[in-house]
């Protein structure tokens, strides 16, 4: 038996993840009235639709900032969409402050994995090296735990890949491809810098 959905759940999903009606109430119905499902659901689908975008030219936008309230962290974050009516959108300076205050938060170093400075990467691969030498595993397995090591270092310094202090069960990553599919447009993080008092 289908569940029965109402007007004031397809409303409901609408407002939490910014797509049309038909589409949350197709997902509902999927999802058999389960939100948290539909919800999934949804992002990947609007995840897959941004994956489509992701070639054409995001040479508009607008710089976002955040200023903690102490004064001691500030950032600057360049956030890049298709089309000026776009980046005038509240939805695009929301996700444009989102950024910039989670910047302030995570302290990411790039905005990607494959940004993150070459020099930085070789010191942690000394690093967990020195660690891995101690476990006294053999060789090819020790390959395989600094690899993998030095993958999660890199997620954790990468903006994209970081869990989004908003919401944790997604990654700044997913979280600009579910604007992208909200907005219709190429939505890409740019670049961005992150003061902080006293701290070069």
């Amino acid at each position: 038996m289908t569940a029965t959905i109402s007007a004031k759940d397809v409303a409901e999903l609408r407002k939490t993840t910014g797509v049309g009606m038909m589409d949350c109430k197709k997902a509902l119905q999927e999802a058999d009235g389960d939100m948290e499902k539909a919800v999934h659901l949804l992002r990947k689908t609007g995840a897959a639709k941004a994956e489509r975008r992701a070639g054409r030219e995001a040479s508009e936008g607008l710089i976002g900032s955040y200023v903690h309230f102490n004064g001691r962290v500030g950032v600057l974050v360049e956030l890049n969409c298709e089309t000026d009516f776009v980046a005038r959108t509240d939805d695009f300076q929301a996700l444009a402050r989102d950024l910039s205050l989670h910047i302030a938060s995570a302290n990411p170093i790039a905005v990607s994995a494959a940004d993150l400075p070459e020099d930085l990467m070789v010191k942690e691969r000394e690093i967990i090296d020195a660690q891995v030498a101690e476990s006294g595993k053999p060789e090819n397995v020790r390959e395989k735990m600094v690899a993998g090591k030095l993958k999660k270092v890199a997620k954790e310094l990468s903006l994209l890949d970081q869990p989004f202090v908003k919401d944790d069960k997604q990654s700044v990553g997913d979280l600009i491809k579910v604007a992208s599919a909200k907005l219709g447009e190429n939505v890409v993080v740019r670049r961005f810098v992150r003061y902080e008092l006293g701290v070069e």
